[in-house]
């Protein structure tokens, strides 16, 4: 008997239907012998539905009130499931986060788990129940209800296996596991058995949206072993795991996409310490985050500095570098929408020299100009113009030969 925590998102609980399939499954395992945990999203579109009554009412909205009406999302589905449940002979309890309790920080809208009281679902666990839980929320310390940004629902589950000490975090979503890049780019590309922690949390923060990045971050710091899963196709995912339980590391695990990048240059400034800090400063001042940074310096002492961030803050990120620009008399600034980050991911990399070269020659051998590099011991990225952003992903998918089995 194992004691697994499945998380279903948003697709897999969409309609009444899909939520009497994710009840068949959780009794077909409830019979076996399984004690389960099954933690769930929102219904597909609900969240957004929600968050537009609210933008209706107040622009921007209250952000206390905002998670107060976002929290009612997972508590519908929740509801749902356990009378699914109970329709399939199964006993079951629905939770919201509220009710187990998870403890979160203030952070409205963006709250981070502070601990987990578990002693409610063991007991319930022990009496033979199916425990069901809201995900992306909790209740801070004063008793307000906070959610947890989106993809907080991943967060949920890997936080309520890490409490329970379960033996496996099943997520539950609309693809069958992970692949070396998107099928919808590479028709070829392949589904990973297995993936490392490191390579799935780089993936996810590079653009891959199978798995929420914090959620990964989480199962990594204590040890939850992930499996990623299909709603809808029966197979064995894809795991996700330590190192150590990998039989040999492959040499690329992956390349991703990301369209959501922006730059912005500021040519021109002087050659001094604190020059970045007073460019960046501002930035993180106004919560945007930067992702990656390159400085050059000329030889008359001047220095170009750039900079990317996420598409969304680019016109907020571009006032607050014009206006740093004329303070340190900088020649211009100069801003670009139309760029991707291209990226191949490996724990082989440690152990090979040359894949950068090999990398670089194969986008070269298309014509591929490369903007922006930045590497990691398991990451090359690159930016590039938007317009090769597929035919990037399918030459170093290529290249690597991710298409064959290892």
């Amino acid at each position: 008997m194992s004691l697994i925590v499945q998380k279903y998102g948003g697709t897999s609980v969409g309609t009444v239907e899909r939520l009497q399939t994710v009840a068949q499954r959780v009794a077909r395992e409830h019979r076996a012998g399984h004690q389960l945990v099954v933690v769930l999203s929102a219904m597909s579109g609900e969240t957004d539905r929600l968050l537009g009554l609210a933008r209706a009412i107040q622009n921007p909205p209250s952000a206390r009130e905002l998670d107060v009406v976002l929290a009612t999302g997972e508590q519908v589905t929740i509801g749902l499931l356990a009378m699914a449940l109970e329709a399939e002979g199964v006993p079951a309890v629905s939770y919201t986060g509220a009710q187990v309790s998870i403890l979160s920080d203030s952070a409205f809208n963006k709250a981070r788990i502070l601990a987990i009281d578990a002693d409610k679902v063991r007991a319930d666990l022990a009496r033979g129940r199916v425990v069901v839980v809201a995900g992306f929320q909790g209740i801070d310390a004063h008793g307000n209800i906070t959610t947890l940004g989106r993809g907080g629902s991943d967060i949920t589950g890997v936080a309520m296996a890490a409490a329970l000490q379960a033996d496996e975090c099943q997520i539950y979503t609309d693809v069958d596991g992970v692949y070396t890049t998107d099928p919808r780019i590479v028709p070829e590309a392949r589904r990973l058995e297995r993936i490392t922690y490191e390579e799935m949390l780089e993936m996810a923060s590079l653009g891959a949206k199978v798995l929420q990045s914090r959620s990964v971050e989480f199962a990594s710091k204590y040890k939850v072993t992930l499996r990623v899963l299909s709603s809808f196709k029966e197979g064995p995912g894809t795991l996700i795991t330590t190192e150590e339980n990998m039989m040999e590391a492959a040499l690329i695990s992956g390349v991703t996409l990301n369209r959501d990048e922006a730059k912005l240059t500021v040519l021109g400034v002087p050659d001094r310490p604190g020059i970045a800090s007073s460019i960046l400063g501002p930035i993180a001042d106004a919560n945007i985050e930067v992702d990656m940074i390159v400085q050059n310096v000329s030889a008359d002492g001047s220095a170009d500095f750039t900079f990317t961030v996420h598409r969304n803050d680019y016109d907020k990120a571009l006032a607050i570098v014009q206006t740093c620009a004329a303070t340190l008399a900088a020649r211009a600034v100069l801003g670009d929408r139309k760029i991707v980050k291209v990226s191949v991911v490996g724990v082989g990399m440690r152990s090979h020299a040359g894949i950068a070269s090999r990398a670089f020659r194969a986008l070269a051998s298309e014509g591929i100009n490369i903007q922006m590099i930045s590497t990691s011991e398991i990451k090359i990225s690159v930016v590039l113009e938007d317009k090769y952003a597929e035919l990037a992903v399918r030459v170093l998918h290529s290249e690597f030969k991710l298409a064959e089995d290892p």
